[in-house]
């Protein structure tokens, strides 16, 4: 006899071995058992979620000659035909190879004979979403006025893209992900069953990476146990045959993150490629380990909402304290947009390397969330090694109105606002994005050190900013409400060309105020004398 991959020779054969779907179970048994049957159903839900399956049962069900509170027997002449496939009132069809609107057309020719035996006749549509226009404008005309004796179910893992006027037409059953220990208590059942030993480290991974698809779930496992015919699996063992990386081997290289330590991250990133990792799984992997740091972070109840052994909980109880929420959130950030990215590369590798440099270096990037970090990186260096900065002021410059051997013109200070403006500048001008950011890259912030206007100058350099300069409207707005939201105040911006700021007092933003702010040291001033 062939052998039969687990999750066929395991799938449910009634409604009470289907697993993480009460909500739907209980409706379809209740109205089998009142005899309240509909004429269309929709499963949605992601792949691997029991719907193909629930659909098998709901046929059997409906023609099982001697039913059992909502479910078929399955001893029954109609339940042993429709479950091997040779029942005439079962028809299974598969929409992503028959979506014509001909597949459609010889259904509503089927549908007005009645079934030779059994009570309905049934028609599983999967993945129904890959029907044609046409397609489905001719099923609609069934779904309208079906002969009593008729029942679609149709399944589809994207139900947005189902016309309303089917959906309309369906009672509607969305099927959830199902829970890592539901996942983990079923294959304890089947192991039993196969007689294969396993460790419960490993049990709860595969539960853990077949994200909620039970399907997935019998497929890793069951590619497991013939890596390994007849040895009981231990945890590494399954990190082997699925390419994963091992909690310890996170933990390191964020620790080497955290430090800003690129090459001690490369070194890392080396040891699982030499190890024959891979990386799309290593993403996801530490994406996911990142999440739960995250949480332990900011939940009360760490325990509660993470799925871990007490050792590794502790791990990262202890890395959690190293680390701010902010940066957290951008690692998150970036090895999410890695993901998206990873899946059609070519060179993975490159990807992954320039994804942990942006982690080391937040210098690289624009964000608001890097800029944080990057603070966060100076005030680590402020305390590791104290500094007192230090630096001189220099007399103005001399110019023609200013007759040498007369004193220097004594300059206000600029307003508190315009200094936090100017500590930020780097931050609020990557905020502003297209071609606004381009211009103002190569603009200065400026103030009119002579008379003590509260007004922000954007001083532009080149003959691009002119544009700025002639139509000020949009670009001030979006300004004003960068710089409001990082500083909360209002400033009034004016646009400037630098050939036509000569004898208007301009002067650069001394930032002492802001500066302190930032990094939680006094900036001393010290005159020349």
């Amino acid at each position: 006899m062939s052998y039969m991959a687990l999750y066929r020779k395991f799938r449910p054969d009634d409604f009470n071995e289907v697993k993480g779907q009460d909500h739907i179970v209980t409706t379809l048994t209740n109205q089998i058992k009142a005899n309240r049957v509909g004429h269309a159903y929709l499963f949605c839900g992601t792949r691997g979620t029991g719907k193909t399956s629930v659909a098998k049962i709901l046929a059997r069900a409906v023609n099982c000659e001697n039913p059992v509170d909502g479910n078929p027997c399955n001893n029954c002449r109609m339940c042993k035909a429709i479950k091997a496939g040779t029942s005439m009132n079962v028809i299974e069809i598969d929409a992503a190879s028959n979506n014509g609107v001909d597949n459609i057309r010889e259904i509503r020719e089927e549908v007005s004979y009645r079934p030779t035996e059994g009570n309905y006749k049934v028609y599983i549509i999967d993945e129904v979403h890959m029907l044609s226009t046409g397609a489905f404008n001719a099923l609609l005309k069934t779904l309208e006025e079906p002969p009593s004796y008729v029942m679609f179910i149709l399944a589809t893992t994207e139900v947005h893209k189902i016309p309303v006027t089917i959906l309309s037409r369906c009672q509607r059953y969305d099927f959830h992900r199902i829970p890592v220990d539901t996942i983990a208590d079923r294959l304890y059942e089947l192991l039993e069953a196969e007689g294969v030993e396993i460790e419960d480290k490993a049990v709860r991974y595969i539960a853990r990476t077949s994200d909620g698809a039970m399907r997935d779930a019998l497929s890793l496992l069951d590619q497991c146990i013939s890596f390994y015919l007849g040895q009981k699996l231990t945890y590494d063992m399954v990190l082997d045959v699925l390419g994963a990386v091992d909690t310890e081997v996170f933990s390191r290289l964020l620790r080497r993150v955290i430090e800003a330590d690129v090459t001690g991250a490369m070194k890392v990133l080396g040891e699982m490629i030499a190890g024959a990792r891979e990386l799309g799984q290593f993403v996801t992997d530490f994406i996911w380990y990142l999440r739960n740091l995250l949480l332990i972070k900011t939940s009360e109840n760490p325990e509660e909402v993470v799925d871990m052994s007490s050792e590794n909980l502790k791990l990262l109880k202890e890395e959690s304290t190293m680390i701010e929420t902010e940066a957290l959130m951008r690692y998150i950030r970036v090895f999410s947009d890695l993901s998206n990215q990873i899946r059609y590369a070519a060179q993975k590798r490159v990807l992954v390397e320039v994804a942990l440099i942006k982690l080391c270096r937040p210098a690289m990037e624009t964000n608001l969330d890097s800029v944080l970090d990057r603070i966060r990186v100076l005030e680590k260096q402020i305390k590791e090694r104290p500094v007192e900065v230090r630096y001189t002021q220099p007399q103005a410059p001399q110019t023609e109105e200013q007759p040498a051997g007369e004193p220097p013109v004594e300059r206000m200070t600029a307003p508190e606002e315009l200094q936090k403006v100017a500590a930020r500048w780097p931050s609020i001008v990557g905020q502003t994005g297209g071609l606004l950011r381009g211009v103002l890259d190569k603009a200065v912030p400026r103030y009119n050190g002579d008379s003590g206007d509260p007004a922000l100058y954007v001083v532009f350099k080149d003959l691009v900013g002119q544009s700025c300069v002639d139509h000020p409207d949009e670009a001030k707005s979006i300004l004003q409400g960068i710089i409001r939201q990082q500083t909360g105040k209002d400033v009034e911006i004016r646009f400037i060309m630098a050939e036509d700021e000569h004898g208007k007092g301009l002067a650069d933003i001394d930032i002492d105020t802001a500066m302190e702010e930032f990094i939680h040291t006094v900036v001393e001033v010290e005159d020349d004398e």
